[in-house]
Formats: C-alpha cells, sequence, structure tokens
C-alpha cells in the first residue's frame, strides 16, 4: 500500500497498491499518429517565430501545438520527459499550452504530427469545472502550498470527471470537504474537493465527462479544489489540461 497524506488532514488516504520499484515507461499517446515530417536540427538561441531555447548548441526540434494538445500528450509523443520539455522552454506553473505555441522538444531529431482524436482525447484529462482559476499549483495558501489548482464555480454547478477511472474515496475529508477522488489506469489519480454533494460511490466505474459532484462548501465565492497525481506525488493539473 502507497499512503498520502494530503495537506491539513487527520484523515489518511490509502491508495490502492503499487509496485514498490518505481519504473517509469514513457510510451506514445494511445490514438495519436506519428510521422516523421522533416529533419529539424536547431543549433541554439531563438526560433524565427519567438520561442525560447535557453541552452546553445542542444539538439532537438520545435513543435507547433495544435488545438487539443497538452504539454503531457506531447512530452509522450515524442518519448521525452515532461520536465525536461518544461525546463527547456521555462513554462511557469500558471501556464499551459496554447494552440500555436511552439514548443521546443530536447534531444528529438524530427518534428512529429499528432493527430488529435476521439480515443486520444478520452485518453487525456479534460476540465472537470469551467471556470476562473482563482489559485495555482504550488501557490501558498496559509501554512501550506496549494497541491492543485482552485477553480471557481457556482453553487450547484456539474463537476465531471475529467478522466476514464474508479471512484477510491468519495467521502468528506479534514481540510477538503467532500472529496471525489479517482484512480486511472496508469498510476495517475484525480481529486475533486471542495463538493456540496457526491454523485458516486466507492469503487464506481465512471467514464470521463460523467457528472461525479456538485459545486458547494459555503465559501464565497464558491470554488472546486482540483488535483492530479502521479502515484501518491502531485503534479500541475495545467500541464494535462487542454
Amino acid at each position: 500500500m502507497v499512503e498520502c497524506k494530503l495537506p491539513k488532514l487527520i484523515t489518511r488516504v490509502r491508495f490502492p497498491s503499487l509496485a514498490s520499484s518505481v519504473v517509469v515507461i514513457a510510451v506514445v499517446v494511445s490514438g495519436c499518429a506519428t510521422v516523421k515530417t522533416k529533419k529539424d536540427y536547431i543549433v541554439g538561441g531563438f526560433h524565427p517565430q519567438g520561442a525560447y531555447w535557453p541552452e546553445k548548441g542542444r539538439q532537438g526540434v520545435y513543435h507547433k501545438v495544435k488545438k487539443g494538445e497538452t504539454l503531457w500528450s506531447i512530452a509522450k509523443a515524442y518519448d521525452v520527459s515532461m520536465k525536461d520539455v518544461i525546463d527547456s522552454n521555462r513554462i511557469p506553473n500558471v501556464a499551459r499550452v496554447e494552440e500555436n505555441q511552439l514548443v521546443f522538444i530536447p534531444g528529438a531529431h524530427a518534428s512529429k504530427e499528432m493527430i488529435v482524436n476521439k480515443e486520444s482525447r478520452e485518453g487525456g484529462f479534460v476540465w472537470p469545472v469551467r471556470g476562473k482559476l482563482t489559485s495555482y499549483f504550488h501557490e501558498r495558501k496559509g501554512a501550506y502550498f496549494n497541491k492543485g489548482i482552485d477553480i471557481q464555480a457556482r453553487d450547484g454547478d456539474i463537476v465531471r470527471a475529467a478522466r476514464r477511472g474508479q471512484v477510491v474515496f468519495a467521502d468528506y475529508l479534514m481540510g477538503y470537504g467532500y472529496t471525489v477522488i479517482l484512480s486511472h489506469a496508469d498510476e495517475f489519480f484525480s481529486v475533486y474537493a471542495r463538493n456540496g454533494k457526491l454523485l458516486v460511490g466507492l469503487n464506481d466505474s465512471v467514464h470521463q465527462g460523467q457528472e461525479i459532484a456538485r459545486v458547494g462548501q459555503g465559501e464565497n465565492p464558491s470554488y472546486m479544489h482540483f488535483e492530479i497525481r502521479k502515484r501518491s506525488l502531485e503534479d500541475n493539473p495545467l500541464y494535462y489540461l487542454p
């Protein structure tokens, strides 16, 4: 069992058993076809279209972001570490990739054409609720740092599953309020907190976009708290959301 303490919690959340030895296997996004289009070796400095590359002499290519692509799906398609892409492009916690943005892919030898289809979209994450971001990943909130993002919404707004998964927690959690935690097939977990009502129960299987909760903890303004975790470690949700 892997035990993970969320901030300000007395209750402990136990995630399902994970392998004791951590092996990260980079795979191409299911449903995303990739083809080599041209040799595109970069010699360092600034790209003519304005993308930033901080290290001269480092081999890599620029990928032009298309609608529906995320930093996560791009990194997987090129079989590179998302951290390397983030560091090479100096992407801050408050940013996510946008359509037509140029992203430098360190170590790549050729650009790839990614096809975003229904299958690949369902393999990724979608927004659980629409609204204004009021707090970002690792932004200080009182005595601790935010382990996800906060999205302003109205009481009663529907919260939807960001990805297909299974409910491993659906109850009141100290410091989080009424919370749903979903387990996904590849050791990812998504956390949906500050809800007024839960619409799913423990062990339920849910599909992407399914209604799982309603916003509402009595705050003014109301918001929902959303996290994405790889195994038990939190990561920036903006890097996974289109």
